[in-house]
C-alpha cells in the first residue's frame, strides 16, 4: 500500500472520552503506522451547545497518554470558512440548493435550509470488515447538509475536512454505517475521492447491551483513576474483535503495528470485561522494574491527596504480587491492609491469638517458644526461610495451632497475610520480638 495513507479520528468534546473512541484511535493508528501514513485527530467542536473548552484539551492529554499521539491535529471549528465556500459551491452548480421551510418548533415561522440533489438509487461501498455493503438511499430524498447558508450541518462538515485533509481510510464504529451512504452522496457531489471504510464492530457491556460511559463507566478518565496502566489499556482494546490467529496475548504498540490486520477483525460486537483488562494491567506492573513500580505508585496516591506509608519500599514486592492496579494496591495501603508494618501495632488479645488455633493457651504458648527457639539462630531471614524452618513442625503439631497464634503475633489482626510472608517483610528483629511479646501474654 501505498505512504499516502492518511486515517483519522474525530472526537467530540462533549464529555469524558469513551474507551470505544480510544480503541477507534488505536486500529487508526496502528493502520496508519503500517503504511508509513498519516494519523491525524481531528476535534469535531461545532456543536456549540454541547462543547466544553476543557474537554477539547482532555483529548489531547488522553491520547498524550495513551502515546496515541496525532501526526496532524487540528479543530473542525477551524475550517468554518471552508464548509461555506464548499457549500456555497453546491449550490452554485445546482447540486444543492436553498429551501424555505417552516420551523420544526414554531410552524408560523420559516428557515432556509440546504437540501442534497439525492439522484437516489443504490449505493454499494466495499468495507474491510463487512464486505459489500448496499443501501437504498431513495428514501433519504433531498435531505439537509446545513441549517443555513452559512452553517452545514455534521455529515457535511465530516465529508468536507475528510475530502480535504485527503483522508484514504475511515475506520470507525459500525453505528456509522448507516451514514456512510449519505456521505458518499456528499463526497461525490463535492468531487472528493471516496475514502476505503472500516466499520469496527462495538464494544457491548457484559449484557450484551452498548457499552456506556454514564451506565457502565466506560471511560478512559475513569479507568486511569483507578490505576490502569496505557500499554495494558491498549493491549486490551486491540484484541476487542480482533484475533490475531495465535495464543499470544500481551502484546507492545511495536508489535500491534507489525501483527495487526484489519481482515482479523470481527464483525460481531466484543464484549468489554473488565476483570481481563485488570489482567492485563497485572501483568504489565510485573514487568515494571520494582523502582518504577514504586515511583509510579508514588505518584498515583499522591494523585489521590493521600500520603505514601513510610514503609511501602518493604512491601512492594508484595503489592506487586498482590494488586491488579495501582488502585488495587492503594487501597490495600490506605485501608490498612499493611498497617502490620507500622513500628508499633495493637496487641493481640489472648482470645484471638487462640481464636484459630484450636489448642489450649499452654499449648500455643509451647508453640510459640518452639518458634522463637527455631528463627532464633536463623541467618537469611525470608519468607522463604522462615516457612522451611517452621511449616515441618507446624505440620507436625497442628498448623492451626502454630501457624494462627504466630500470625496473629505478627499482625495484631484476625485478617492478614500468611506469618511467613509477614515474617519475612518484618525482618528478624521485629519478628521475634512480636512473637516473644504474644508469648508472655499467654
Amino acid at each position: 500500500m501505498s505512504n499516502n495513507v492518511v486515517t483519522r479520528v474525530a472526537p467530540s468534546p462533549t464529555g469524558q472520552m469513551h474507551i470505544g473512541t480510544v480503541r477507534t484511535a488505536l486500529f487508526n493508528y496502528i493502520f496508519a503506522k503500517q503504511n508509513g501514513g498519516t494519523y491525524l485527530v481531528r476535534i469535531e467542536d461545532t456543536d456549540k451547545e454541547r462543547n466544553r473548552e476543557e474537554w477539547v484539551d482532555d483529548i489531547w492529554q488522553d491520547f498524550q497518554w495513551c502515546a496515541l499521539t496525532p501526526d496532524k491535529k487540528y479543530r473542525q471549528s477551524e475550517h468554518v470558512g471552508r464548509h461555506k465556500e464548499l457549500l456555497h459551491s453546491l449550490v452554485n452548480s445546482d447540486k444543492a440548493y436553498v429551501s424555505k421551510e417552516p420551523k420544526k418548533d414554531d410552524a408560523s415561522q420559516t428557515v432556509e435550509v440546504v437540501r442534497l440533489r439525492n439522484p437516489g438509487g443504490k449505493v454499494t461501498f466495499t468495507d474491510l470488515i463487512r464486505g459489500e455493503v448496499t443501501i437504498d438511499t431513495t428514501e433519504l430524498g433531498d435531505f439537509v447538509i446545513a441549517r443555513s447558508i452559512d452553517d452545514p450541518l455534521y455529515h457535511f462538515a465530516v465529508v468536507a475536512d475528510d475530502g480535504d485533509a485527503g483522508v484514504t481510510h475511515v475506520i470507525r464504529g459500525d453505528d456509522h454505517i448507516s451514514n456512510t451512504p449519505r456521505q458518499i452522496l456528499i463526497l461525490e457531489a463535492l468531487g472528493f475521492q471516496r475514502p476505503v471504510y472500516a466499520h469496527l464492530p462495538l464494544i457491548l457491556a457484559p449484557d450484551r447491551s452498548k457499552l456506556s460511559k454514564r451506565k457502565h463507566g466506560a471511560s478512559l478518565e475513569n479507568y486511569r483513576g483507578q490505576g490502569f496502566l496505557p500499554e495494558a489499556i491498549l493491549n486490551y482494546l486491540a484484541l476487542l474483535g480482533w484475533n490475531p490467529g495465535t495464543e499470544k496475548e500481551l502484546f507492545t504498540l511495536d508489535e500491534l503495528i507489525k501483527e495487526f490486520s484489519l481482515e482479523r477483525v470481527h464483525k460481531a460486537g466484543a464484549v468489554f470485561d473488565i476483570e481481563k483488562m485488570k489482567w492485563f494491567n497485572h501483568e504489565y506492573t510485573k514487568m515494571l522494574s520494582l523502582e518504577e513500580y514504586e515511583k509510579q505508585l508514588s505518584v498515583f496516591i499522591e494523585s489521590r491527596g493521600e500520603t505514601v506509608p513510610p514503609y511501602m519500599p518493604a512491601i512492594c514486592t508484595e503489592l506487586r504480587n498482590r494488586a491488579q492496579t495501582y488502585g488495587e494496591a492503594a487501597n490495600f495501603l490506605i485501608d490498612g491492609e499493611f498497617s502490620f508494618m507500622e513500628e508499633t501495632i495493637p496487641t493481640p488479645t489472648t482470645d484471638l491469638l487462640l481464636k484459630g488455633a484450636k489448642a489450649s493457651a499452654e499449648a500455643v504458648k509451647t508453640h510459640l517458644q518452639a518458634v522463637l527457639e527455631l528463627l532464633g539462630n536463623q541467618e537469611g531471614f525470608t519468607a522463604d526461610s522462615v516457612k522451611e524452618l517452621v511449616f515441618p513442625y507446624a505440620t507436625e503439631k497442628g498448623r492451626a495451632s502454630v501457624l494462627w497464634p504466630m500470625r496473629v503475633a505478627l499482625s495484631g489482626k484476625e485478617k492478614s497475610p500468611d506469618p511467613f510472608t509477614l515474617a519475612g517483610l518484618l525482618g528478624k528483629e521485629r519478628t521475634l520480638e512480636r512473637i516473644e511479646k504474644a508469648f508472655q501474654l499467654l
